[in-house]
């Protein structure tokens, strides 16, 4: 009779009179295993006091089933999740039929990540209880977990059916319908929440955030506020105001927002994920970076935190850091199409060209219509001496997205290439009408013909967009392309400012292991001169190849190594490759073995198969085939081990001239005067290792400035010397059809003159350390 008015208190919902009565009931006697769960249930907002309560309760009540469940729900509801387990296990195990234990163990399965358990337990309570809209509910979300969003909106609209006022399951379903792109629906079903909950923070906050991707922005604003009203300190509340904020370009206003979310919640991985897009809108590239980063480092499992890291890494210039990010998303998510995009890029900076171009066709599998990927291939297939395939991937692009100005700007590339400079500047053209402030094609310009004053409103508009400081890549080039004007224009003073300006940026983003390194390059050098001496090459000839196919044009870039190419190439009997990567990877594979010191035999007779494959890809039946990469300067013993009937043509130009044209490129070895002159020292010095240990047949050297002068003499030496009978189209290089991809392309196309002949001069009062370095005193200008 003593419990009676404490049951009736109970459920009359008179709780706090309820527990007064528990506890005189428990003075009197503490072993009453009902009075301790009587009062667990009215204690259940005070989490640990009704843990105590239960679990005495069911010490004092072992075979009450309904005793241990409830001892599950709190402990649920404490995070205790394997010991609430354990308690609706030992509630089943007393009574099989409780279904309130099959519904409390489902919630304890799914929160353990263990949802096709939990989805057994839910289906086992429904087939006690089929009426029960809780559980439904419960099930819709397992079933939401494992991505089977479809059923889980089926368990929803059931959990609704059986009691239409329950908010929770319109809210989840919203959430579900959202999932599958069903904005309005999601909507509809957030609302109907409202109506039932008109202050329902969650609900609010998500209307929001359907109402964002409706674009109707102001009301998605207004509804997060409302749930920011209702609840503080509700996180993912503050993260859909800024989404919405961003949505209307209120970036300030969006960063303040993320901050203050993550203010609230430390490791909202979400909210780091979008303050670094709008630290990345707001030009804040290093702090984007430090915001993807920390998401990651929160949940590492994000694939989409590594992979935006991977795409502003390599704005940073940062690569191969770039390229690891990329591959953590994948080894994720192994379809993110998005971070095998990124990877590529990575690659293409790194000039890993092979691949770069798997990574863009592993993209176009996943998503042919990705219209980046098919521009980017396209660049990498440029590079790699592919031109038709390559114009092809790019109108692909544009007939996908006309105004991708990337593609048109590189179209405008495939053009020049060819020798087509009005078409290429028509398209330049056409990408600053999509986009007015393209860097790219506006440095595009000054490449494709001599620029006069008259292309004054042309360096205005460049002025002033450099001006604004592009990201560093962007401006490089503009200032670049300022240099080259004032250049045309003979206005060096000014072309200098620009290309100092240029290699002061190149040099200040360059990451640390890209920048010149003078004791690295000596001992370099110093490496190569030890391992490939005349006892090293007589052993190695030994496994050599005997074919006559390659031609390489070698010397430092800018001293007429494309000029002698585009001659070669002039010539019926020869294809032109390119520059070709292979021999530098090889080399220094081969040098790792050599170093060793492990005694095996140099397996050069595979690398020249393996290169002679390579040349395949151009030609399978010319006579030769020019290779232009002109760091082969470094290979030349390897090379000639391993194909000793190679020709070799080593271009020569004036040291000062040559240190200058490459200061003017600025993406070249090294971005400082002193250090391009110490570079050429040690190639010099490499240069007489190879004429004094290779044979003097296998070698021809002519100088540029004796090529410009006598064009007919050293051009049927170079044919003769490639084995070749003379042809008179070798005269007339710059009319060649085949493509030019190197900074001459232009110079190629016009008839040789000797206007860049000590070039230097015209800048001597700006390069006194360059001068001073290679020990020459300045003359007076030549104009």
């Amino acid at each position: 009779m003593e419990l009676a008015p404490l049951f009736d208190l109970f459920n009359a919902g008179r709780h706090l009179e309820a527990e007064q009565k528990a506890g005189e009931l428990l003075t009197r006697n503490p072993n009453a295993g009902f009075v301790w769960k009587v009062l667990g249930l009215c204690l259940w907002a005070q989490r640990k006091q009704a843990v105590y309560a239960l679990q005495q309760a069911t010490r004092l009540c072992p075979d009450d089933a309904e005793g241990h469940s409830n001892l599950a729900n709190v402990l649920l509801e404490t995070g205790q999740l394997d010991d609430a387990v354990r308690s609706c296990r030992r509630a089943l195990a007393i009574d099989p039929f409780l279904a309130e234990a099959h519904c409390n163990l489902g919630d304890a399965l799914r929160d353990l990540g263990r949802a096709d358990e939990a989805i057994v337990s839910y289906r086992r309570a429904l087939e006690i209880q089929p009426r029960l809209a809780i559980v439904h509910n419960n099930l819709g979300n397992a079933l939401c977990g494992l991505g089977r969003v479809d059923e889980a909106m089926v368990s929803y609209r059931r959990a609704l059916e059986i009691q239409p006022s329950f908010a929770t399951a319109h809210n989840n379903l919203g959430n579900a319908a959202l999932q599958l792109g069903q904005i309005r629906e999601a909507a509809a079903s957030y609302r109907c929440a409202l109506q039932i909950r008109h202050d329902y923070a969650e609900a609010h906050s998500n209307l929001g955030n359907a109402q964002r991707i409706l674009g109707q922005c102001d009301e998605a604003a207004e509804s997060c506020r409302r749930a920011i009203q209702i609840r503080g300190d509700f996180a993912e509340a503050h993260n859909n105001l800024g989404n919405a904020y961003r949505a209307l370009q209120q970036l300030p206003q969006a960063l303040d927002c993320y901050r203050r979310a993550i203010e609230i919640e430390a490791d909202y991985a979400l909210a780091h994920v979008n303050a670094g897009d709008t630290l990345l809108e707001l030009g804040q590239v290093q702090e984007a970076a430090s915001s993807y980063r920390r998401a990651a480092e929160i949940k590492p499992d994000y694939a989409e935190a590594h992979g935006k890291l991977g795409h502003v890494l390599r704005q940073l210039w940062q690569q191969s850091e770039s390229a690891a990010s990329s591959r953590r998303a994948l080894a994720i998510d192994p379809g993110y199409a998005e971070a095998h995009n990124n990877l590529g890029c990575a690659l293409l900076d790194l000039v890993h060209l092979a691949e770069a171009e798997a990574s863009f066709r592993q993209v176009l599998k996943l998503e042919p219509d990705y219209a980046e990927a098919h521009s980017n291939l396209a660049y990498t297939l440029r590079l790699a001496h592919h031109a038709a395939e390559a114009e092809s991937h790019c109108r692909k692009a544009l007939e996908l997205n006309p105004d991708l100005t990337a593609a048109v700007a590189l179209l405008a590339e495939l053009h020049a290439d060819k020798g087509e400079f009005e078409e290429a500047e028509q398209l330049y053209r056409r990408a600053i009408s999509i986009d007015p402030e393209l860097p790219m094609a506006w440095a595009g310009i000054p490449h494709l013909r001599k620029m006069t004053r008259g292309d004054s409103a042309w360096m205005s508009e460049a002025q002033r967009i450099a001006d604004k400081h592009p990201p560093p890549r962007q401006e490089i080039i503009l200032r670049c392309a300022l240099g080259k004007y004032f250049d045309d224009v003979k206005d060096f003073e000014q072309a200098f400012i620009h290309y100092k300006r240029a290699n002061e940026l190149a040099k200040l983003h360059r990451p640390t292991y890209a920048q010149y390194d003078r004791a690295a390059q000596q001992r370099r050098i110093d490496n190569i001169i030890r391992l490939y001496d005349q006892a090293w090459l007589s052993r190695a000839h030994r496994n050599s190849n005997p074919s006559l196919r390659p031609v390489f044009v070698v010397g430092l870039r800018r001293t007429g190594t494309t000029l002698v190419q585009q001659i070669l190439a002039s010539h019926p009997a020869v294809v032109s490759a390119g520059g070709q990567g292979y021999w530098d990877v090889a080399s220094l594979e081969h040098e790792s073995c050599l170093a060793d010191d492990n005694g095996n035999e140099s397996p050069v007779g595979k690398l020249a198969l393996d290169y002679l494959r390579l040349l395949e890809k151009f030609s399978t039946d010319a006579p030769r085939v020019v290779d232009q990469r002109t760091t082969n300067f470094m290979c030349l013993g390897l090379i000639h081990a391993a194909l000793p009937n190679a020709r070799i043509i080593h271009m020569r130009r004036d040291p000062i001239d040559t240190c200058l044209s490459n200061y003017f490129l600025a993406f070249g070895v090294a971005n400082d005067l002193q250090d391009l002159a110490h570079y050429y020292t040690e190639y010099s010095r490499l240069m007489d290792h190879w004429r004094a240990t290779l044979p003097k047949d296998c070698m021809l050297e002519v100088r540029y400035e004796e090529l410009v002068e006598d064009q007919e003499t050293w051009s049927r030496r170079m044919i003769e010397f490639i084995g070749l009978p003379w042809n008179a189209r070798c005269i007339d290089f710059q009319r060649a059809q085949h493509p030019v991809i190197t900074a001459s392309r232009w110079q190629v196309r016009q008839k040789m003159t000797n206007a860049s002949i000590e070039r230097w001069r015209n800048y001597a009062s700006c390069i006194e350390p360059l001068l001073c370095a290679m020990h020459v005193t300045r003359s007076r200008p030549q104009l």
